[in-house]
């Protein structure tokens, strides 16, 4: 057997096997998404009936999204909360490791491993005197509250750090030759050259955000104020002996998601090619 064919089956096998892995993970979300269609008397059948005799899919999103606890008004908090902590958490990361890549001041590298130092702390460590504070300055029970703890992240200010550095330095000198400040060259030069770690530091932040369950369960009490985490958490606790249903409120919560990420898989996967070539 030649070198190529022996590469080319051993590509195929490889396709295969990742193929069958893949399938494992995804009959889990396939069944969910299959459940949520189903009445409940079809939903734990025995051998598993993996498409519904009787389709019950309007009757049971209309109960997730217009019953008792309609999800649109939990929807809109959470599309709120994310995207505004998602614009300026990439806004104030994006500026943050300009400042500490490409303005040199004294100290700037002790200032810089300070900050990298909390991110060291666990964020259950800071919950009380967070609390605390919040209760003081009249930020409890507010999505204005909660847009904050998660628009300043030292993870955020490190990543794009990164890229920034691998920058080169004569972008920023002819700039300045030109008569650009740093907030021009930021704005014009280097944003643009980072767009795609920026990109990928979006999705990762508009994730975490939607996903926050913590922040969400400790700083809001008013029901109304509620993001879809704590809506599926009441959800179950009320309709816990419906799986139909609460498959069918899972789904609605990760349906953001997804679209989130097919939109803008490509940047992803040009951070990630970007930060390995500079990495």
């Amino acid at each position: 057997m030649s070198t190529t064919q022996s590469f080319n089956l051993r590509k195929v096998v490889l396709t295969v096997i990742m193929f069958a892995i893949s399938f494992l993970f995804l009959t889990p979300f396939f069944w969910m998404i299959v459940t949520s269609f189903k009445i409940e008397s079809e939903v734990f059948v025995f051998p598993i009936q993996w498409l519904p005799k009787h389709w019950h899919a309007i009757e049971n999103y209309k109960e997730v999204w217009l019953g008792k606890y309609p999800f649109y008004q939990y929807y809109w908090n959470s599309i709120k909360v994310s995207l505004i902590t998602t614009a300026i958490s990439c806004t104030v990361s994006a500026a943050a490791a300009y400042g500490f890549s490409k303005i040199q001041f004294k100290a700037s590298k002790w200032l810089f491993l300070i900050v990298l130092t909390t991110y060291m702390i666990p964020s259950q460590a800071t919950l009380v005197p967070q609390f605390i504070l919040y209760r003081q300055i009249g930020l409890f029970d507010s999505h204005f509250g909660l847009i904050l703890i998660g628009s300043f992240s030292v993870l955020g200010t490190f990543m794009l750090r990164q890229f920034f550095m691998g920058l080169h330095n004569d972008y920023i000198e002819s700039a300045k030759i030109d008569g650009a400040g740093h907030f021009r060259i930021f704005w014009s030069i280097g944003l643009p050259l980072v767009k795609p770690a920026v990109a990928t530091y979006a999705i990762l932040r508009f994730i975490w955000t939607w996903n926050d369950y913590q922040n969400a369960l400790i700083f809001l009490r008013t029901d109304k104020l509620f993001t879809i985490q704590l809506a599926m958490q009441k959800f179950t606790s009320l309709s816990g002996e419906f799986y139909s249903l609460i498959m069918a409120a899972a789904v609605s919560a990760i349906l953001p998601l997804l679209i989130i990420f097919i939109i803008g898989q490509k940047s992803v996967i040009e951070g990630i090619a970007l930060g390995g070539v500079k990495g």
